[in-house]
């Protein structure tokens, strides 16, 4: 067995992992003890990245070869590489050549390498002369980028992980820490059981997991942020809790704050802000006076119409109370990616160049033009995520190029989406992962390498420089992002006179360019080489003559800013782009969940994965249902302005009044159904809207105002069934083509509950498929269905009833001595699902059953039991059995939560499930 040192490629923790490896074949992965971002942690979805690179799941879900369609809708064929990049290359010229650079257009991701950020960039303002290249991280670190400029003077967070543990007030606002980042999320946890008398302020419209440690939760109205701050920033001059000394001697524009915030009175920003005035004043003065006070926010303020105006606003407390440039001080930024801040370093956005130079600046553009030893740089703004696709709906942009990233399912308002790729002349996709819903609309698709395969540096949310190293080869003919890019810019170059401006032969050559472009700049990192990193992850800067790299900055009050000075900001609150109104009554908020990760290309492989949250869902306040007359489990169409989907609805009291959540995971892989026109729909970003914050031009994804009404489809299926773990991937893929049929349908995959460390070895597989429509689809509809899910390859008991639209079928197999439900279809009536699904699931004894497996209605004698939702999903610890072990046990929660975690193992092992436990051992008496 070889190990292999490498960084989680999920969220922007940035977490150092041993890869474990036989050959070719990834075998296992652990938390790297001696990285300083986890110390050995892993989340949820780190813990299970050995079981995402199994050979079964690569083989099912991986782009193996170059493709190509030769008209939109084919099948895709397979070409060679030459013959791939020789058509993208005479495809660009010839479009270039005809209608100029501007025509064409990259956009790219937060989780490409240092290495390929570079050379894209570097492609497309270097070569190609256009400024049209960016990235997802457009999508969610944009606003928190402006903002920083425009306060601070640098996109650079002043603090460090290693700041949460001299807090003694930390404020999370915008963020569900512990589902988006749940290992620096267990630092907190373990801060607060250290130092109790530490105060932690959680903001947020929902009561999350995140709040469940908050001494003080502040249920916020969508989008009020920036009065919220404002307010906050009155009460703290009003009581003299701010520091006029730091204002004086660091800061400048005060005086035009202060005037701003006078009229942002207690009583206005509580009604505002749908808060208590006391609870303001609690905050204010925690926050203000509070020996160290660290904010953590995320996309609750970048995801905005206000998003730099939120982030500034934030920023404006820390710099009036001088809570920043010392131990636990400071506004902390946490990326939403894995190398988010590695792109804006190498200048990855529309308006950037490398080393964090701005595009406008004609001494900027001057330098790296000299740099690259290219004539300019273009100085025209390229179009940013919103605009390029808007521009390619709109004929402007004839060809895209998109790499490693799914707009298809993330990016607002995917109609405009999907006819910005319809019209398009040329959508090359460079991708690992055949499966995304953007690949079905490739006119070229080239396949890369991904985790446990690739060589570079990614930079995570501290500013800290980690190596990702490969442990095994990358299958099929897939090659590295920044090697393919290279070997199309080469075509591009043609004759040009002069060396190639693309000589690269490794990654470390590439970034050995980008550490040059770095000197004397705020992000130099010229003291750094591989051999550095190779033994420890550095932060930057970390100029020729450091020994090691910064921990926090502005510890000396001095900021890059023209005068040193860091500037408030006086930005002024604005209500979100579609504020309620009686049309469409409630505000849809998006967020994360647990265990899935962002497209779930990666993570919705894994049945196991599913099982904290097994399918989609809109949850509502349990008033609102009241009121709606809607119960739970109800499909409900959920409508904006831009289309409607069906769902089902879910109480939770984690919601406001008038307030509804999706989850931002479930896209058209997963979820689909039909216009009342007979337009697909797909995915949340269906009905997500496309207004963007002016300066950062981030979308407001976080908020959009719909209506929700009951869905009258009186037509149900569900259909279910254990598959090969070789077939359940491929299954799903063909299953998409029948979703595409139904007003509402979706099709995720499931697992059994085996232990992590025994998952390889025992745990089953299997897919379940459900749907809503007016009436009965065609009989070779469920006909396929049942072959699909192997009913038609099993002893099988059926039903039809074809007046009535109904149909079942449950195939057993014989084991143990007795019957076993390996796959059943419920269509027209699917009211015995509790049951059957149970036996199912749980591979109950059913030969007792006989006939009655057919049975409809009621629950025939002897139901089985169903268990509750899984909560523990490296064990597989269902949350009945730990409602039962909670009740049985006498003390106060803390021992009984840690006779659970003795007795079950929950919550022992990555810890995401923690806070969960301990809301059940507060809310779940002893008997």
């Amino acid at each position: 067995m070889k190990e292999t040192r490498s960084t989680c490629p999920y969220c922007g923790v940035g977490c150092g992992v041993i890869i474990q490896s036989e050959g070719d074949r990834i075998t296992g992965v652990r938390g790297d003890p001696a990285h300083p971002a986890n110390f050995g942690r892993l989340c949820t979805k780190g813990s299970t990245l050995h079981l995402t690179a199994a050979p079964e799941v690569t083989r099912q879900v991986r782009l193996l070869h170059p493709m190509r369609r030769e008209r939109r809708g084919a099948a895709p064929q397979r070409v060679s590489w030459d013959a791939a990049l020789d058509f993208a290359a005479e495809s660009f010229h010839q479009i270039v050549f005809e209608h100029g650079p501007d025509a064409v257009g990259f956009y790219i991701s937060g989780q490409l390498l240092t290495e390929d950020y570079y050379v894209f960039n570097k492609l497309a303002k270097g070569l190609l002369a256009t400024n049209n290249i960016d990235t997802n991280s457009r999508l969610c670190m944009s606003s928190a980028v402006a903002g920083y400029k425009m306060t601070l003077g640098a996109d650079a967070p002043p603090t460090c992980y290693d700041d949460v543990d001299h807090a003694d007030c930390i404020f999370i606002v915008g963020s569900n820490a512990a589902y988006a980042h749940p290992v620096l999320f267990r630092r907190v946890e373990e801060a607060k059981a250290r130092r109790p008398q530490a105060k932690i302020i959680v903001c947020d419209p929902r009561r999350t997991d995140t709040a469940e440690l908050a001494d003080l939760y502040l249920p916020i109205l969508p989008g009020t942020d920036v009065m919220l701050f404002h307010g906050l920033l009155h009460i703290m001059l009003w009581e003299g809790w701010t520091r006029p000394d730091y204002i004086a001697a660091h800061t400048s524009g005060f005086d035009a704050l202060k005037a701003l915030v006078r009229e942002c009175t207690p009583e206005l920003v509580a009604q505002t802000c749908g808060l208590a005035r006391e609870d303001l004043f609690t905050a204010a003065r925690w926050f203000a006076t509070s020996p160290a006070t660290l904010s953590l926010y995320c996309q609750g303020l970048n995801q905005s119409t206000s998003g730099t105006a939120k982030n500034a606003a934030l920023i404006n407390l820390h710099l009036a109370t001088a809570q920043i440039g010392r131990p636990g001080a400071g506004p902390f930024s946490l990326t939403g990616q894995p190398n988010a801040m590695g792109g804006r370093e190498v200048g990855g956005l529309a308006n950037l160049l490398s080393a964090h130079r701005d595009l406008a600046d004609p001494a900027h553009r001057a330098e790296i033009a000299a740099f690259w030893g290219v004539p300019s740089v273009p100085e025209l703004p390229g179009k940013t995520a919103v605009e390029m696709f808007q521009a390619a709906a709109d004929g402007e942009i004839k060809a895209l190029w998109i790499a490693c990233t799914n707009p298809a399912q993330s990016m607002p308002d995917q109609k405009t989406v999907r006819r910005a790729l319809e019209r398009a002349e040329l959508v090359v996709v460079q991708e690992a992962f055949a499966t995304t819903a953007t690949c079905d609309y490739a006119d070229l698709l080239l396949p890369a390498s991904t985790w446990g395969e690739k060589e570079g540096t990614v930079t995570n949310s501290e500013r800290r420089i980690s190596r990702v190293r490969a442990a095994v080869t990358a299958p099929g003919e897939a090659r590295h992002d920044w090697a393919i890019a290279v070997d199309f810019a080469r075509r591009l170059e043609g004759r040009r006179n002069g060396p190639s401006l693309f000589p690269y032969e490794t990654p470390e050559a590439i970034w050995l360019e980008h550490r040059e472009s770095t000197r004397g700049r705020d992000l130099d990192i010229t003291g750094l080489d591989y051999t550095g990193l190779e033994q420890a992850p550095q932060q930057w800067p970390f100029p020729q003559s450091a020994s090691t790299g910064r921990a926090r900055l502005y510890e000396d009050g001095v900021f890059p800013t023209p005068d040193g000075r860091a500037r408030f900001a006086a930005v002024g609150y604005r209500p979100p782009a579609e504020p309620r109104e009686s049309r469409y009554p409630f505000a849809l908020l998006t967020g994360r969940l647990r265990d899935q990760w962002h497209g779930m290309s990666r993570t919705g492989t894994l049945g196991r994965l599913f099982g904290h949250v097994p399918e989609p869902a809109v949850q509502m306040h349990p008033q609102d249902l009241e009121r709606l007359r809607l119960a739970e489990g109800d499909l409900v169409h959920v409508t904006s302005k831009r289309g409607s989907l069906v769902l089902p609805v879910q109480a939770s009291s984690e919601i406001g009044l008038s307030q509804a959540f999706i989850a931002m995971h479930w896209g058209a892989e997963f979820l689909t159904g039909l216009s009342s026109t007979g337009e697909p729909l797909a995915g949340v970003n269906a009905i997500t809207t496309s207004a963007y914050c002016p300066t950062s031009k981030q979308p407001e994804l976080k908020h959009a105002a719909v209506k929700i009404l009951k869905a009258e489809l009186p037509w149900t299926l569900l259909a279910l069934g254990w598959l090969p773990r070789e077939d359940v991937l491929a299954t799903r893929e063909k299953l998409k083509a029948l979703m595409a049929l139904f007003p509402f349908a979706t099709c995720v995959p499931f697992s059994g509950s085996a232990p992590l460390e025994q998952a390889a070895a025992h745990e089953r597989s299997g897919l379940l498929f459900r749907a809503a429509a007016y009436e009965a689809p065609p009989d070779e509809v469920l006909q396929q269905l049942e072959q699909l899910l192997g009913l038609d390859a099993m002893e099988t008991l059926r039903y039809a009833d074809a007046r009535k639209g109904q149909r079942r079928a449950v195939g057993v197999q014989r084991q143990d001595e007795d019957l076993r439900v390996e796959a059943l279809l419920l269509a027209g009536d699917t009211s015995a699902e509790g049951w059957l699904k149970t036996l199912l699931l749980q591979q109950l004894p059913a030969g007792a059953y006989g006939r009655r497996l057919l049975a409809t209605g009621a629950r025939p004698p002897l139901a089985p039991v169903a268990k509750g939702k899984q909560v523990c999903s490296c064990f597989g610890v269902e949350a009945d059995a730990i409602a039962r072990h909670l009740a049985s046990s006498a003390g106060p929660a803390e021992a009984r939560l840690a006779s659970l975690q003795a007795d079950l193992r929950c919550g022992t092992n990555c810890g995401s499930c923690v806070p969960e436990l301990k809301r059940m051992a507060r809310s779940v008496q002893p008997a």
